[in-house]
């Protein structure tokens, strides 16, 4: 069976995600991408210079972690390398989004983002943590893969220094486009509370009672499977 009817349903949600992304104006003229393992060999991905608001099923390409195609008449996004150094270092994530929605894109451009790695909303500090600022590399370079190598044990979220926001989730497509969503909107609230003052965190104690919440809502910490211990942990040691 060809992997195209083999999974014409992620195939589907695959394409709606691309589609809002492209609604909500995250992605624009060719930029952004995204990835979704269905097997331990079997990748789902963009193709390369598509807007993702025009993607159909006769566009996605399917390549294996050898970065070699699968399946599929169009050739894979230029970020391939990025995202099998993802898929290679943390087998716990099933989908990634590379996106550059406008406030979070912002925070790429500031001197001083140290905000994004403070705890601020309880949605956020549970589902997406301290996002990190990789250091800018040449986008669809090794180097600006290998920039992800001292994050990606630790982090799920990821705001690339002048470039765009990566987001992984251990769950499928849907899921990661909705953690795109709320980072979105915190980072927007943060830079307008920022225009008028300083930003007021949680507390310490608060963040660790949020930890209940996580448990409550079954929701596991950021990053590779055992590097966290505590949400306590990822924010102030």
């Amino acid at each position: 069976m060809k992997l195209v009817d083999k999974y014409s349903e992620e195939i589907e949600q695959f394409i709606e995600v691309l589609g809002k992304l492209a609604d909500d104006a995250y992605v624009t003229s060719c930029g952004g991408n995204a990835a979704w393992r269905l097997e331990d060999d079997v990748i789902l991905i963009t193709p390369t210079q598509m807007y993702k608001g025009d993607i159909t099923t006769d566009d996605v390409v399917f390549i294996n972690m050898a970065g070699e195609t699968l399946e599929g008449t169009k050739r894979p996004t230029g970020e391939k390398p990025m995202y099998l150094k993802f898929f290679e270092k943390r087998p716990d994530i099933k989908s990634v989004i590379h996106c550059h929605p406008p406030a979070t894109c912002a925070t790429a451009i500031m001197e001083d983002a140290s905000f994004m790695m403070k705890p601020f909303f309880p949605e956020t500090i549970t589902e997406i943590g301290p996002v990190p600022i990789v250091p800018y590399a040449e986008p669809l370079t090794q180097k600006l893969a290998d920039n992800f190598e001292p994050y990606l044990q630790k982090y799920n979220n990821f705001v690339m220094e002048n470039h765009g926001l990566v987001s992984m989730t251990r769950d499928g497509i849907k899921w990661t486009y909705l953690q795109v969503g709320l980072l979105e909107g915190s980072v927007e609230s943060m830079i307008r509370a920022l225009s008028a003052g300083v930003l007021k965190e949680i507390s310490r104690e608060g963040v660790r009672d949020l930890s209940n919440v996580m448990l409550e809502r079954d929701l596991p910490l950021m990053g590779a499977p055992g590097v966290n211990k505590t949400l306590e942990e990822l924010y102030y040691i």
